[in-house]
Order: C-alpha cells, then sequence, then structure tokens
C-alpha cells in the first residue's frame, strides 16, 4: 500500500520537469524594449598622437563650438588623468588604451624592442607571414596584431555579441591603427606613405573594400600637396606660440626654413610623407574614418560597432616644430574642426545621442630643451652615441674585452647574458658597473637593474611606473631614467617616453550615449578607458585590464 504514494508522487514530479522542458523551449511571444539590454549604435575612439592635457586649454578660446568644446562642455571631463607605466610611446600608448593594459601584461613596451629569443629587434606590429593588400610596396603591409598578448575592447565587444559587431581601425600609423582595432577586427587600414594610399595586410583581407578603393582613387594626397600649408589665421593671431622660425624649429624635408606658407609641391624625400606631417594628415583620417563609417555602415545593425580612430598627424608636427610652435597650434585649431566635422556627421547618420565617443592621446611631449633653457628653466639634451660608448667601455675596461651589449631600445640595454655567465659576472654587479659609469652624466637622474626592481634605490612613485613597463621577455636588463626636461635627441622639435607629467598627463573626454555631463579632478589612468566603456557597453573587459571604470561618467542604465 505504501509504493502507490510513492509512484504516484514519482509521476507527479516527472510531470513537472517535462513541464518544465517544454516550457523553457517555447520562446516569448513579445520581448518589450524595457527587457532588452540598452547600448549606442556606434562607439568611436578618439587617440590623438601626442595631445598634451594642456592643449584642450591652450587653444580654448580659438576652438569651434563644435569640436574639442563640445566635448569638454557636454560630456565628462576626467581632467587628472595619466599614463601608468613610465615608457610612454605610441605603441605602448595605444595597446594600454584598449586593452586597460600594461606594457608588462599586454607586452607592447614600446615601437621596438629586442628579441632575446632570436636575437633581433621586433617592430611592434611586425607579422612577416602576412602580405600588403592595397599597394605595390611590400613592407608596407607586413602588420597585424599578434605581438599584444591580450585582448582589447574592441575584440571584447565581437566576442559578447558573437562576433556581429562590426570593428574597424583607421590611423596614418599602422601601429595605431592595429593595435587599437583588436585581434579580431573586421579591418584596420593605414597610410602608405609610399603610393598615397591606404592599406591593410592579409591578416585582415586579401582585398581591399571598394569604399577604400574609392578613397584612394581619388589621390587626395596629390591634391593637398599641391595646396600647401597655410595658416588658418592672421599669422599675428597665433598668442599662444612663439614666433615663427626658431632656431629649436626643424624643417620640413627641401624646405629652407620653417616659415608660413609652406609650399609642399615638389619637396623631397618620401613621395607623400610629407603631408602626414601637416595638417592635412588629420583630413585624410577625418575623411577614411567617415568613408569606413559609410562604407561598413556602421551604427545601423542590431549591434553596436566600433570604430578606433588615431590623428598621427600631430605628433609628427610635435617632433619636427615643438609644441609651442605655430605650426602646432595651427594643426590643433585645425583639428579642432576636424571633429567638429565628425560629430556633426555621426549626428546625422545615428543620430545625436546614439552614439558615444572617447578621447584620449597616447602620451604627450616635452617642451624643447632650448626654450626652456632660453627661459631659465632646467633641461637639456642627452647624446645617445656617447651614453651607448660609455656603456660598452665601463664593461669591456671592467671585464676584458667582449661585445657586452646585445642592443638598446627605449633608453634600455639588453646585455648578453651567456657571455656574462661564462665570464661569472653577475647581472648585478655588471649593472653596478655602468651605472657608475653614467651617473656622473648630466641629464642622467639614475640606472634601473631590471632585472632585480625589488632593490631599486628609487622613489615608490617613479618604481611603480618602471615595474609597470617590465616585460621578462621583451625588457632589457637596465633602465636609464632622464632627468626631467631631457631626453635623447636632436636640437630641434621635442619627444617623449619619459615618466614625468607633460608626457603622462593626456587627455580623457567622454560624450554621448551613457555619458554623463560634468567632470572629474580625481586621478585617472589610461588603463581605466577600456574597463569603463565595457561597462558602458555591459562587457567583460580584455583580458588584461588592470584598470577600473570611471563610474561617475556613466549613467545608470
Amino acid at each position: 500500500m505504501k509504493r502507490i504514494p510513492n509512484l504516484f508522487l514519482h509521476v507527479l514530479v516527472m510531470g513537472c520537469m517535462l513541464s518544465s522542458l517544454v516550457y523553457a523551449q517555447i520562446p516569448p511571444k513579445n520581448i518589450s524594449k524595457s527587457t532588452t539590454l540598452a547600448r549606442p549604435k556606434l562607439v568611436v575612439g578618439i587617440v590623438v598622437d601626442q595631445m598634451r592635457y594642456d592643449y584642450l586649454y591652450r587653444f580654448y578660446n580659438k576652438y569651434s563650438e563644435g569640436g574639442l568644446k563640445r566635448l569638454i562642455n557636454d560630456g565628462f571631463n576626467c581632467r587628472n588623468n595619466h599614463y601608468h607605466y613610465a615608457l610612454t610611446v605610441t605603441a605602448a600608448g595605444h595597446s594600454a588604451v584598449y586593452s586597460g593594459s600594461l606594457p608588462a601584461i599586454n607586452g607592447i613596451v614600446g615601437n621596438d624592442w629586442f628579441d632575446k629569443a632570436t636575437g633581433r629587434k621586433v617592430y611592434c606590429t611586425d607579422d612577416h607571414d602576412v602580405a600588403t593588400v592595397g599597394s605595390n610596396n611590400v613592407t608596407a603591409g607586413k602588420m597585424s596584431p599578434k605581438n599584444l598578448l591580450t585582448s582589447t575592447v574592441t575584440d571584447q565587444l565581437r566576442i559578447a555579441t558573437n562576433f556581429r559587431s562590426k570593428t574597424i581601425g583607421i590611423a596614418i600609423k599602422d601601429r595605431a591603427s592595429i593595435l587599437p582595432a583588436g585581434h579580431a577586427a573586421n579591418g584596420a587600414y593605414w597610410f602608405d606613405s609610399k603610393t598615397g594610399n591606404f592599406v591593410t595586410s592579409t591578416y585582415y583581407m586579401n582585398e581591399l573594400p571598394k569604399w577604400v578603393q574609392d578613397y584612394n582613387d581619388k589621390k587626395m594626397p596629390s591634391e593637398y600637396l599641391k595646396r600647401g600649408w597655410k595658416t588658418l589665421l592672421p599669422i599675428e593671431q597665433y598668442t599662444e606660440s612663439t614666433p615663427d622660425d626658431e632656431p629649436w624649429e626643424g624643417k620640413l624635408p627641401g624646405v629652407a626654413k620653417p616659415v608660413f606658407p609652406y609650399e609642399l609641391a615638389g619637396l623631397a624625400g618620401d613621395a607623400f610623407g610629407v603631408v602626414t606631417t601637416t595638417p592635412w594628415g588629420n583630413t585624410m583620417t577625418k575623411d577614411m574614418a567617415i568613408a569606413a563609417i559609410k562604407g561598413e555602415n556602421l551604427g545601423k545593425g542590431k549591434d553596436t560597432d566600433f570604430l578606433a580612430v588615431s590623428f598621427s598627424s600631430p605628433d609628427r608636427i610635435g617632433h619636427a616644430f615643438g609644441p609651442t610652435s605655430v605650426e602646432q597650434e595651427d594643426n590643433y585649431l585645425k583639428l579642432d574642426m576636424e571633429f567638429a566635422e565628425m560629430l556633426t556627421f555621426l549626428d546625422g547618420w545615428v543620430g545625436k545621442g546614439n552614439y558615444t565617443v572617447f578621447l584620449t592621446a597616447d602620451h604627450g611631449g616635452a617642451d624643447v630643451p632650448a626654450f626652456w633653457k632660453e627661459h631659465k628653466l632646467p633641461a637639456g639634451l642627452l647624446d645617445a652615441v656617447k651614453i651607448d660608448e660609455t656603456v660598452k667601455k665601463s664593461l669591456a675596461d671592467a671585464f676584458g674585452k667582449g661585445d657586452f651589449v646585445l642592443a638598446s631600445e627605449n633608453y634600455q640595454w639588453y646585455l648578453d647574458h651567456k657571455l656574462l655567465k661564462e665570464k661569472k659576472i653577475s647581472m648585478a654587479e655588471a649593472i653596478e658597473i655602468v651605472r657608475t659609469a653614467l651617473l656622473p652624466i648630466e641629464g642622467i637622474a639614475d640606472v634601473l637593474n631590471l632585472t632585480d626592481m625589488n632593490k631599486a634605490p628609487l622613489n615608490t612613485y617613479q618604481l611603480e611606473l618602471f615595474k609597470n613597463n617590465v616585460n621578462a621577455k621583451r625588457s632589457g636588463d637596465l633602465q636609464i631614467i632622464v632627468q626631467p626636461g631631457w631626453f635623447a635627441g636632436g636640437a630641434t622639435g621635442t619627444d617623449h617616453g619619459t615618466p614625468y607629467n607633460y608626457d603622462t598627463h593626456v587627455p580623457f573626454l567622454l560624450y554621448g550615449w551613457g555619458v554623463n555631463k560634468g567632470e572629474t579632478l580625481r586621478r585617472t589612468t589610461i588603463a581605466d578607458i577600456a574597463p569603463t566603456i565595457s561597462a558602458l557597453l555591459h562587457i567583460l573587459p580584455p583580458s588584461g585590464n588592470v584598470g577600473n571604470p570611471v563610474e561617475e561618467a556613466l549613467k545608470k542604465n
């Protein structure tokens, strides 16, 4: 008699389970908008190459209402945003922005490094297994993101939408296009200065899309050479700059003096390279970005798309002429107009309020040392050849003949571990010899043993920045720390790559869908950008992420 209730209970349970399974397989008839995850139609990430934070306000009164002022005043401004590692260069910067990581983790320790395994110098986006697409310049397209060891926010968006979202990278520099676009990108395009074409590689595709071919067919670089470089305003109105033609300004190839107006047609050097050292490079980049949005129909699908665009010309102008030049001021006034045009286009394409933009920089830039010296400020130039000779001589004098140095990059030296072992010389002993020889040189603040950072005689702030740079397989053995205001370079133009404020403090502006209006002066870092965008999109942050979302910038959705 007791079996009947048990049997009844068993049947009842099985019936409930079957009903649940059947119910679970019936799709809901209607999904209301309130239960659909809200996301912007399009995210546009803008990185400006060599944009110091102060450029937002140095030229503020001359900016248009529709460009940078619109981002600053109607968006969210992280006014105390810094790089979180020491060696501030282009490839590392773009990688950190989009990975939320740092060189020690993502592996992009510089634009170049020495590969200890192969004994060869490596460029950040080198890939000899792929080929150029869109040009007969065979070297221009041997590029891919394979050296980037982590995912990017663009990768994570693709994964989150089961690869329905499109991600595209656009820049003049290959590294500024490839690294932000990520591993899973639909495409990345960069400028080949020998042919004047935007190109890609077989990593992405075997043939350029029609919209890229159409842009290349316009031959705009040739047109820009004919137009030359004239100032936007009368020259006397460039009151935020030093007078035109200072002795510390460099010159464009074939130009006698660095003064306006510049006639560009027929200049010597790389066929179209000179165009990229003028504001026309920004115009080409903006036009390609808009062409990509139209050609790929970005922002028109059911899933969020992502355009990563980098403006490389400000870096080339800064390196040539310096931050206080009329050339750089003219560049930023015109770049602001390019931003205004992009934003107006986006308003019409996806609708105002339906897209999100962020703007930052891959690094800042030092003032020209000669300019600082003229105004009694501490600065100077290091002789890279002299330093290299000192390193090699100090080791030979201490330990006998031998090629102790394999390579040098990023103010780092790579020593021959095998030779040191054969001579029974410890790394600490070798680096201390070099340190003793280099410290008397003016402009050198210290020398670090990168193989044993725990014993570094360095302040805690800088120690963290240098630790964040060290990747065991790609970094050197010893690191020179330069004094503030110093760098290794020529007498004209500027450079970057240090842990000082002029190189680390860069803009971080957020604008549009999901973004609050306001600002913060609390310290944020470049590593916070990717997780902020990830939080906005409700996706997993990149694999090597170390940053945190800027919570106060985001609306509660």
